[in-house]
């Protein structure tokens, strides 16, 4: 068999389609866009920018503080013994008051910690100390947390922190050891 030569003619119009082909397949280039010069700024500006950065950041910090709540020792006394009766009313365990007024590095100026048998009995223990002590003493918790597991509830009035607890939970943490320092009561159940 011999090889028949392939015409030169035939080969460039292949080519010439597939470059035809390629070009219209490549989207064409966009128009280059030039950019400004960069604008050097003068140590002035520099110093304005970092002027307003600083006094902005100190903004942030103020905003995100905890606000400090100023009461009075029968104010204090009156919402200790609301969060008590509401934990009281609902059956918790354990009911134990941490004073940690005399500590120097503390958050808070107590805790009150109790425990409960399930986690529909944690949530319902802390439920019931927030309406009563919005009935008893009119606060209302700056803050309130663990709702979704319910395994440890956290209620903060600023001056008294309120943690329920499941049993297990309680026992893990310690808080009581956490902070021994602490004058400690234990309130008995009813």
């Amino acid at each position: 068999m011999a090889k028949t030569p392939v015409k030169k003619i035939a080969v460039k119009k292949v080519v010439k389609t597939a470059v035809k082909k390629v070009k219209k397949a490549t989207p064409k280039k966009a128009a280059v866009k030039k950019l400004p010069a960069k604008k050097r700024i003068t140590d002035k500006e520099r110093e304005e920018r970092a002027a307003n950065f600083i006094a902005n950041s100190e903004k942030k910090k103020n905003t995100k503080t905890r606000p400090k709540k100023i009461a009075t020792k029968a104010e204090t006394i009156s919402l200790l013994d609301a969060i008590v009766e509401g934990m009281q009313e609902r059956k918790a365990k354990n009911i134990t008051i941490l004073n940690l007024t005399k500590l120097e590095n503390r958050v808070t100026d107590y805790f009150v910690i109790c425990d409960a048998d399930s986690n529909t009995h944690v949530n319902s223990i802390a439920d019931s100390l927030e309406d009563t002590v919005l009935k008893l003493s009119g606060e209302k918790a700056y803050h309130s947390e663990g709702h979704q597991n319910s395994e440890w509830i956290l209620v903060d009035y600023i001056n008294i922190v309120a943690h329920v607890f499941l049993r297990d939970i309680r026992e893990y943490y310690n808080i009581e050891a956490l902070w021994g320092d602490a004058e400690i009561t234990t309130i008995d159940s009813h």
